[in-house]
Formats: structure tokens, sequence, C-alpha cells
């Protein structure tokens, strides 16, 4: 990355609008939802099946996969009497790329500083 590239810069190719990646950060918040994402990425599953595991209705574990639905982090098929869900991992890809640009952005704060630092150590002005 460039010096002096900014953060909106690195985030408009590709990571989403706002309200789609305040969707992802809002699902991936709860602990529920993240393990669903976990376990449909792995292998498409039914809402009945993943209800089984948590000590909840199905009907709110229906709620949680609405939300990640509504994020795009899954999709749900219907077949036969079954939901099912299987996951989708582009909007985790989007998501960890606005983290990398934020990581990078705050590193390229951080070595910019150090080399103020340095340069303040070595007696220089600015």
């Amino acid at each position: 990355m460039a010096s002096g590239c900014s953060i909106y810069n690195l985030m408009v190719v590709d990571t989403g609008t706002d309200a789609e990646v305040d969707r992802v950060f809002h699902a991936l918040a709860d602990p529920t939802r993240r393990d669903i994402v976990r376990r449909v990425l792995i292998a498409e599953q039914s809402v009945s099946g993943l209800a089984r595991d948590y000590p909840m209705s199905v009907t709110a574990v229906q709620k949680h996969v609405a939300v990640l639905e509504e994020a795009g982090l899954v999709i749900k098929r219907k077949r036969g009497r079954e939901q099912r869900v299987a996951g989708q991992a582009a909007p985790l890809r989007r998501a960890q790329r606005l983290l990398d640009a934020y990581e990078q952005l705050w590193r390229d704060r951080i070595d910019r500083m150090s080399d103020v630092l340095a340069e303040d150590d070595r007696g220089g002005a600015r």
C-alpha cells in the first residue's frame, strides 16, 4: 500500500456498501450465529439439524438463520419439507478485506510515527 492512501480508497473496490458491511458485522456479533456460519461452511445442514445443538427452539434458530441470510452469509433452500442452510464465504472475504485495510492503515500510521520519533531522536526538524 502506498503511503498516504486513505482507508476509503482501499474499501471502495469490493468490500460492499456500508449497509452490507454493517449487516455482516451485526450478524457475526452473536456467538450462535458465528457458530452456525462455521457449521454450514463445512457442510449444508437443515434448520432442524442446526437447532438440535443449541438450547433454543427451532423458531429461534430460524430467526438467527434469517439474520445470517439477510447479511448474505448463508442461503436457504427448500428440499422437500426441509429448509437447508449453506454457507456463503464471499461476505466473509469482503469483511476480511475491510479488516485488512484497517490493519494496514494502522500499520502505516505506526510506521510514520516511528519515522517521526527516529527523526526527533536524531535532532532533525519536521
